[in-house]
């Protein structure tokens, strides 16, 4: 079986100045690794809202590191310092909407905020990223949503084969004629 690449990102001034220990970026590996078989190697960053130190960590994480999988949380909000969303479009050399469109309405179920949620995917350098919310509860039920796609989507892309462990999730690939 394969080792994953998962390149996490917390996107947080005060997490990354060490203000709050920063929880989001262990509920993204605490979900991901209990979806997968695979072992998981996670490459962990926890940086400040600055679209210019997001866009190099990505493109880092992404040709340099080669990771299957990158998923941020945090700055996917309104607010002005909320810039993970521009980042990731700027470095995407295609975008995947459906999956923001998808987790925003699963968070509408929640709560009404959701529609203020600026999530989005895409493909840098053949890593698929995943932009999340910021609050662990949030992450789960996003990637509950989105992540039946997540593998046949890295086998699209060239990346690592995901074995689902399929008592926690459900994932879809094509039959094969």
């Amino acid at each position: 079986m394969e080792k994953i690449k998962i390149g996490v990102i917390t996107t947080s001034d005060r997490a990354s100045a060490g203000i709050y220990e920063d929880i989001s970026g262990k509920a993204i590996m605490d979900t991901v690794g209990g979806y997968l078989l695979n072992e998981c190697e996670y490459l962990y960053r926890c940086i400040p809202d600055e679209q210019s130190i997001i866009e190099t960590t990505l493109i880092k994480l992404s040709r340099d590191e080669k990771c299957d999988l990158i998923v941020t949380t945090g700055g996917t909000g309104p607010a002005m310092r909320d810039v993970t969303t521009e980042a990731t479009e700027n470095v995407c050399q295609k975008l995947l909407p459906g999956f923001g469109e998808q987790m925003r309405a699963v968070s509408l179920q929640f709560v009404p905020t959701a529609i203020l949620s600026r999530q989005t995917a895409g493909i840098c350098n053949g890593s698929l990223i995943i932009n999340l919310p910021g609050k662990p509860k949030s992450i789960k039920e996003c990637l509950d949503a989105v992540f039946p796609a997540v593998p046949y989507c890295i086998d699209l892309i060239g990346g690592s084969y995901m074995e689902a462990n399929e008592d926690e999730i459900k994932i879809f690939r094509p039959k094969q004629k």
